[in-house]
């Protein structure tokens, strides 16, 4: 069983606030799951690029957990318009699309972390604790216990 410390904004203790964008309902729906452990609150979810940056603009999320290959805009061309707005986005790349120039050219664009699909919830917890920085810190007496499977979905749940 992953034990996870929920992750809180240092600076009023409040839980973290996401931005899911990812075309497959499934894929976010995997990751509300995996937030939801981690303490956070899911602000709004997004199908596109396109409304990735309206969502965006209209919550100013914390972090933002972006897929690389969606219609409309995908996400390198949406983190990089997000990002000339606003330089301090916290956007991780969540893609199943791994080849290396995709990764690097989602790192260039400005995102600041990248996981692989299928999520691993350890990989997924580390990224953002990385791209929080000082910014985040674990609240050690809110300690969330979930088993996943292969997926990364909750072990009670099937593939």
């Amino acid at each position: 069983m992953e034990k996870f410390a929920a992750i809180k904004r240092s600076r009023d203790l409040k839980p973290v606030r996401y931005l899911i964008v990812d075309d497959s309902v499934f894929a976010r729906k995997n990751l509300r799951r995996m937030i939801e452990t981690f303490g956070g609150q899911i602000v709004a979810e997004a199908n596109d690029g396109l409304t990735a940056i309206t969502e965006y603009d209209r919550i100013k999320p914390d972090v933002v957990l972006m897929d690389i290959t969606m219609p409309q805009m995908g996400g390198i061309e949406a983190v990089e318009k997000i990002v000339q707005q606003n330089p301090e986005a916290r956007i991780v790349m969540v893609s199943a699309v791994g080849y290396r120039e995709n990764i690097v050219a989602a790192l260039q664009s400005g995102a600041r972390h990248f996981v692989q699909k299928p999520v691993k919830p350890q990989a997924l917890y580390e990224a953002i604790r990385y791209v929080l920085g000082d910014d985040g810190a674990p609240a050690t007496e809110d300690i969330q216990e979930t088993s996943y499977g292969e997926c990364g979905e909750p072990t009670s749940k099937s593939c």
